[in-house]
């Protein structure tokens, strides 16, 4: 019994979650008679969708108008019509991306996982073990995943493939860092769910994460180099775009650092210059 009551916290607080996205955005008619895993989609779809474009317009907006050729030479922007075919394809896939944050909120109201509700539970250092755990085992699970994804051709040819038609800096923007085939998308976010299993996390901590996923990506995508050790940003993920063969990782270097798959965009930028010179 006491079990249900500390599983029905969880189902308490999405509903709230859907509560508040849905009734401001949406009719009640369009969800409230909806079961509650579909208005828990719903409201995902809603929330993806709204922070794809808030952050890819935003982040747009200042890298390529208000800092025009500040970070990204004229010539280096890319058309309207690219970032037109990225929201196409990123749009296709979003009900399907929205499924898995979904189907793991339906695993913790279960109590399949390890998710924990409250921090109070086991106070802030196992809190931030924990989550650097879970971290470390998400950043693990997508350098292989994406390197899979180049690795086996099937899989490259079939899913990755659709993403790395950006393969240069012009053709490159924030919108671009949700344009994959639905399941490609997937299958590098898994990791957030297959952690759930492994290690204790914080309930709202694993959903933020998620959500993270989509402004990171967005990041990653802007060819502008931030050069912040031992961060894996879009200096070293717009190498990825155009060798194919280095820096699969995700949040950090450390993974194509111990594998031998780095390539540091401040080498690369000055081999350049030697064969310039």
């Amino acid at each position: 019994m006491e079990g249900d009551k500390y599983w029905q916290q969880f189902l308490d607080e999405t509903t709230m979650f859907n509560n508040i996205v849905l009734r401001h955005l949406l009719p009640s008619s369009w969800w409230v008679t909806l079961p509650h895993f579909l208005q828990t989609w719903l409201r995902n779809f809603v929330a993806g969708t709204l922070l794809y474009f808030i952050s890819g317009l935003l982040w747009c907006f200042y890298i390529y108008y208000l800092k025009r050729n500040v970070y990204v030479p004229k010539d280096a922007i890319p058309s309207n019509r690219a970032m037109l075919l990225q929201i196409h394809v990123a749009m296709k896939a979003m009900p399907w991306y929205t499924l898995l944050p979904t189907v793991s909120e339906y695993m913790i109201e279960n109590g399949w996982t390890k998710c924990f509700f409250s921090i109070s539970e086991v106070g802030w250092f196992a809190y931030i073990t924990y989550l650097a755990m879970y971290l470390v085992i998400v950043e693990f699970g997508i350098y292989w995943m994406h390197r899979e994804l180049h690795d086996i051709k099937p899989l490259y040819k079939h899913l990755h493939a659709t993403h790395h038609i950006y393969n240069k800096q012009s053709t490159l923007s924030p919108f671009a860092g949700l344009a994959f085939h639905p399941l490609d998308g997937i299958l590098q976010a898994v990791p957030h769910v297959i952690a759930l299993f492994l290690v204790p996390i914080h309930f709202r901590s694993h959903i933020a994460l998620l959500f993270i996923e989509g402004v990171w990506t967005a990041n990653i995508h802007d060819c502008i180099h931030g050069n912040l050790w031992p961060i894996m940003g879009a200096g070293y993920h717009t190498i990825h775009h155009t060798t194919y063969k280095h820096n699969y990782g995700h949040y950090t270097i450390w993974m194509d650092w111990m594998l031998g798959t780095l390539r540091d965009p401040e080498d690369d930028s000055c081999q350049k210059a030697q064969k310039v010179q």
